[in-house]
């Protein structure tokens, strides 16, 4: 059996010597590794050419987590807690999600990444979730917590492809984002929501897999249905 090549986005980061760098969790890759796949790395900044040869290249997709996009991408509302935006990031992610929608490429989305799927299919996002959302729960916590902690649960509708993956219908996931989905984009189907409303997990119908997630699995990998998700996507590859 071959091993599914999965395509893996990256942040942007400066080192200590002020060079620029791309980065990459190194949680991402092992949930990768241990679901039996390879990981290979898209960096920033190529272009729409170099983004349909690295299509061709690869058997599923990994969105990865990371700073905000551009709210001026989405007609979003500014807020001083918007960080991080790096647009080159935008621009390869969005042109990638539409490409793995419209040719049925398998893919996982995680935090940033469910908000760029969102965003690539026509949604909106709360830019500043407890300032733009009523009677919301804590989903960024602090920078003390434990990134793989529980911190609220999620209702996940039965009749989901992640319900099939998961196994259950009510999860504790952890939480480490301040932007969440508002409006959901075209084509999209919410399976999963917080106590609050908000948008937890959204799939794409009819298409090989094409799940997105708000907490991050990939610091969970302790319980079996968030090792799933990956196992699932590798399934999913082959």
């Amino acid at each position: 059996m071959t091993a599914p090549v999965i395509g893996v986005t990256m942040s942007h980061s400066v080192n200590k010597y002020g060079l620029k760098t791309q980065v990459i969790v190194e949680e991402y890759l092992e949930a990768l590794r241990n679901a039996g796949c390879i990981p290979l790395l898209i960096p920033n900044g190529i272009t729409a050419e170099q983004t349909q040869e690295a299509l061709i290249r690869v058997d599923g997709l990994l969105f990865t987590g990371g700073g905000d996009i551009d709210p001026q991408v989405f007609d979003g509302a500014e807020h001083p807690a918007v960080y991080d935006i790096y647009p080159p990031r935008d621009t390869l992610e969005i042109s990638l999600v539409r490409a793995a929608v419209d040719e049925g490429i398998p893919f996982l989305a995680i935090c940033r990444g469910a908000q760029v799927v969102n965003v690539a299919l026509g949604g909106t996002l709360y830019t500043h979730i407890d300032d733009q959302l009523s009677d919301s729960l804590d989903h960024h916590g602090t920078a003390s917590r434990e990134r793989s902690q529980p911190i609220h649960n999620i209702h996940i509708q039965p009749d989901s492809r992640l319900r099939e993956v998961l196994g259950v219908t009510e999860l504790m996931v952890n939480s480490l984002h301040h932007q969440g989905i508002q409006r959901v984009g075209d084509g999209l189907r919410v399976v999963a929501t917080a106590p609050d409303s908000l948008i937890e997990a959204l799939e794409v119908p009819d298409h090989p897999f094409e799940i997105a997630v708000q907490w991050h699995p990939e610091w969970m990998q302790q319980d079996a249905p968030q090792r799933a998700l990956f196992q699932a996507l590798a399934a999913a590859c082959e």
